[in-house]
């Protein structure tokens, strides 16, 4: 069986996948126009519908995300195989790939640890729909002897010298020097203290950011006219896993400037740009979002923050929270009520740019008007999480972005794109990091004579984390290309962010379970990893709001 796989590299991709492909797009087509149908029934009713469906919705978008990742995962392949590139290394994730999520969306797509979800849970299923596919599937691949090829696949793993990615991504030279540069960042600024700066809550030192800066990390996609290295989103996304790959914290300091640069540079006047691009680029100024509100996550339309204008200036009032970083920042972002009619629900928001005074040694928020208080994280450190008060903060007209009210929302929609696919990339760096502590320690610890990576149990974790991995990568670099073709593209952020944030916590999951007891000792690094992955299933667009606007975007807008 495994020298047939080894006789088939040098060969064009077979064209098993493609059938399957076809086969999942056959279902999902008639799954999509199930769901349609019952939508424009329940029209009078539609949240109602909605709310009593959502286990089925929200399916729906992940058995799409499952569908997409395949088919991005096959073009890679394909375009490896072209090349002449392709290993019996990646051939084996494909193999694995198809085996495996095939099987789930089958039989069941883990939408949490205790919410599945499979194809035949919907009424237009019926046997008949999914003979062909489970007739491909058993026909084409090796299903029986899944174990096997997990085990061929580690064992080539661990024999690889690389310390980068154990696939080839198939990203052009400069995009994997770029990671190269990172790893070594990594490993002089971030790797023998990380685990530190997370035991002890502290921020991320100033000299790390310093050094940021000097590569250009905050200037990263800002155009070279203010200062900016005017990369792509692709490299951003390379930037972004290597950085969260050492800590998380690092990977999102990045995070901060990306979504502040892009609201600006889609709809800040050329002041603003002049004044505030440059100095994001060159890391003096340090921007911090201040968009969520104690009672509005995701539902920023209920935002309660108000600006009332008063001649030359606004006055800002109300409650922020979950806001990173906000104490070291000297520039909020804020996303407040202009239109005091709160029925106005999105229209009437607007973004303020205000600049601040950094903490100092003796308080939080120095600047009169604003107060702060520390939220506690089990992860996800080094900046920092506050819930803010403003009160009559005030604000020049000339910091209203655009300089144009009740355009706020709208504004920050355009972002989300990016936001979700910095946070794909975050979670892919967290997952390889699981990864590579996975595969050292099962390495070094010995049990019943051997290396706990010779058990099967293990080695078959340690293969899933390889391949989701390179799935995930595969998803994010595809949305990240779609986004630097000027295409819409918040279908494949919203894929790859809700896929990849399931790929880092079972990635830090399992890690945690292969290192045993001592995994959950604070003084091995996986423990502070598993922290860290829990929150990328929440932040950005929690995996339920993820899953319901993948969902909604696919099913289409309402007729008029």
């Amino acid at each position: 069986m495994l020298d047939q796989i080894k006789n088939n590299i040098s060969n064009s991709i077979s064209s098993k996948y493609n059938e399957i492909l076809l086969d999942l797009e056959k279902i999902f087509e008639k799954i999509k126009k199930e769901l349609i149908s019952k939508k424009m029934e329940n029209l009078d009713n539609l949240k109602v519908w909605e709310i009593e469906n959502q286990h089925l919705i929200h399916g729906f978008a992940w058995i799409a995300t499952y569908i997409e990742s395949l088919r991005q995962i096959n073009k890679w392949a394909l375009k490896l195989a072209k090349n002449k590139n392709i290993s019996e290394f990646e051939h084996l994730i494909l193999d694995i790939a198809f085996i495996e999520y095939v099987s789930q969306i089958l039989n069941g797509i883990p939408m949490s640890q205790t919410e599945f979800i499979k194809v035949n849970d919907y009424e237009c299923i019926i046997p008949n729909d999914l003979y062909p596919l489970n007739k491909n599937l058993t026909e084409n691949f090796s299903i029986n002897e899944i174990a096997k090829l997990k085990e061929r696949l580690v064992k080539i793993a661990v024999k690889k010298e690389t310390t980068t990615t154990l696939e080839n991504t198939q990203l052009d030279l400069e995009f994997e020097q770029i990671r190269e540069q990172f790893q070594k960042f990594n490993a002089i600024n971030v790797n023998n203290d990380s685990n530190q700066w997370h035991l002890k809550d502290e921020l991320i030192p100033q000299n790390v950011i310093d050094e940021l800066s000097k590569l250009g990390v905050f200037g990263l996609t800002i155009p070279e006219k203010y200062g900016g290295l005017g990369l792509n989103k692709l490299a951003m996304c390379v930037v972004s896993e290597e950085l969260a790959r050492g800590y998380i914290g690092v990977g999102s300091l990045a995070t901060r400037t990306e979504i502040a640069s892009e609201l600006i540079i889609n709809d800040g006047t050329k002041a603003q740009k002049d004044l505030w691009l440059p100095k994001i680029a060159n890391g003096e100024t340090i921007p911090a979002a201040c968009f969520t509100e104690p009672d509005c996550g995701s539902d920023l339309g209920s935002i309660k923050t108000k600006a009332k204008k008063d001649a030359d200036n606004y006055f800002l009032s109300g409650n922020k929270t979950w806001i990173t970083h906000a104490s070291r920042a000297n520039l909020f972002i804020i996303l407040a009520r202009t239109n005091p009619d709160i029925s106005q629900k999105n229209k009437g928001l607007s973004i303020f740019l205000v600049p601040k005074t950094p903490e100092t040694k003796k308080e939080f928020f120095p600047d009169k008007n604003i107060s702060g208080t520390e939220i506690k994280v089990l992860g996800y450190r080094g900046m920092k999480e506050f819930e803010l008060r403003f009160e009559n903060l005030e604000v020049e007209c000339l910091g209203l972005l655009g300089e144009v009210e009740n355009n706020g929302f709208s504004q920050l929609m355009k972002t989300f794109e990016s936001a979700r696919i910095q946070t794909a990339a975050r979670s892919i760096g967290v997952a390889q990091n699981a990864l590579d502590l996975a595969l050292s320690y099962s390495l070094n610890r010995k049990q019943f004579g051997r290396s706990i990576i010779n058990f099967q149990r293990v080695y078959n974790k340690i293969a899933m984390m390889i391949v989701e991995i390179a799935m995930g990568r595969q998803l994010t670099y595809f949305a990240a290309k779609n986004k630097d073709l000027g295409h819409r593209c918040d279908l494949e952020a919203g894929m790859a962010k809700l896929l990849c944030a399931k790929i880092a916590w079972s990635s830090a999951d399992n890690s945690l379970q292969i290192h045993g007891g001592n995994g959950y000792a604070l003084e091995y690094e996986i423990s502070r990893i598993l922290c860290d992955a829990r929150v990328l299933n929440i932040f950005e667009g929690s995996a339920e709001i993820q899953a319901q606007v993948i969902a909604n975007r696919i099913m289409g807008k309402i007729p008029n």
